[in-house]
């Protein structure tokens, strides 16, 4: 699903952009930038379905590299924190949305993103995710969806 890597790597390349830019410093209140990115309302019956699962994970995702891109600059231990905090949501988010398909393989490749997040979230460098697997972590769940 070209089209579904290009929603999540669009923000993430940007995100890295931003974090390499030495330097330059933005501040950015993380609450008050929404995601690009627009989900149809999910009717009930479809919700465990695995397009929509897809669509709720790469939500998360793209909101979670919003939020990480207002720390991304940041050295002191505040950005971090933050990094760490937003990792943990995601986390949450990814496994709880995951636990909703209907698929065995969807729900291990949600798994698989939430363990890296969860590690992220508890990382004593989490800028080291944020510019390196946090990247491509997309990619775990592409093949699951339709």
């Amino acid at each position: 699903m070209p089209l579904l890597r290009r929603r999540i790597t669009v923000p993430v390349t940007l995100l890295a952009v931003a974090a390499f830019a030495a330097g330059c410093e933005i501040k950015v209140d993380p609450g008050s930038v929404s995601a690009p990115f627009s989900v149809a309302p999910i009717p009930s019956a479809s919700a465990g379905q695995p397009k929509y699962v897809c669509t709720a994970i790469y939500k998360i995702l793209t909101d979670g590299a919003v939020k990480a891109a207002a720390y991304a600059t940041g050295t002191d231990d505040a950005a971090k924190d933050g990094l760490r905090k937003t990792f943990g949501e995601m986390a949450t988010q990814v496994t709880e949305a995951g636990a909703k398909s209907d698929v065995p393989t969807q729900k291990t490749a949600a798994d698989q993103i939430a363990a890296r997040l969860t590690a992220a979230s508890t990382a004593t460098d989490p800028q080291a995710f944020l510019n390196g697997d946090f990247t491509t972590i997309s990619q775990t769940i592409d093949d699951t969806c339709p």
